[in-house]
């Protein structure tokens, strides 16, 4: 087994774990699901053996689900509409501009301190999953598919973290997804995502 499938999998066994974990204590105290929506930029970039790269402003939204395991403790998880990408500039070729979309899961452990009324400071960390519906590639007027051979693959997956604010039902979040899968597909080249975020939220 290759190390990226032994991490992948890695990550879906603690995923799995602290939901079991948890599980019990669920059920015992029927907390209610909290849903939201949120909306947000993303300034991402490649990592890895892509040289030459820059930061482009993307965009997020999505569907929020805090579940509570304690008081103050909680899984955050949901479902993300994201675009990410870079701009590549080669020495010798025009510009890239890379915009592959994905629907992302995130599950997160997130801690919760009241610090005023109705105020809470939230940190949060956990892996993401990710897969790619769309997106563009394009060069002086010419675009394809940013998915397919030679091109991007469309599983992602990574560890993310980051903190906020909720101010009664606002929420305000900053944070920073890594990217651990290689998503070219182009043999011998490595491209991981990165991606500062910035999100505001409502929460029903």
């Amino acid at each position: 087994m290759s190390i990226m499938n032994k991490t992948k999998l890695s990550i879906l066994v603690a995923v799995v774990a602290v939901i079991s974990a948890f599980s019990n204590e669920i059920v015992a105290q029927e907390k209610p699901v909290t849903w939201g929506i949120k909306a947000g930029t993303n300034l991402s970039t490649f990592g890895g053996d892509m040289k030459n790269t820059k930061s482009v402003l993307r965009y997020q939204v999505g569907i929020t689900a805090d579940v509570a395991l304690t008081n103050n403790l909680y899984l955050l998880t949901g479902l993300d509409l994201q675009t990410k990408g870079a701009k590549y500039s080669p020495k010798s070729a025009s510009d890239i501009k890379y915009n592959p979309m994905y629907l992302q899961l995130p599950v997160n452990l997130g801690y919760k301190f009241d610090v005023g009324s109705n105020i809470r400071l939230v940190v949060h960390a956990g892996p993401y999953l990710a897969y790619g519906i769309g997106g563009k590639a394009r060069s002086d007027g010419n675009k394809q598919s940013v998915f397919g051979n030679n091109r991007l693959k469309r599983s992602d997956y990574g560890l993310m973290g980051g903190a906020g604010m909720e101010i009664g039902n606002i929420a305000i979040h900053a944070g920073y997804e890594y990217g651990l899968a290689n998503v070219s597909d182009a043999k011998g080249t490595k491209i991981r995502n990165r991606n500062p975020y910035l999100t505001v939220g409502y929460k029903f």
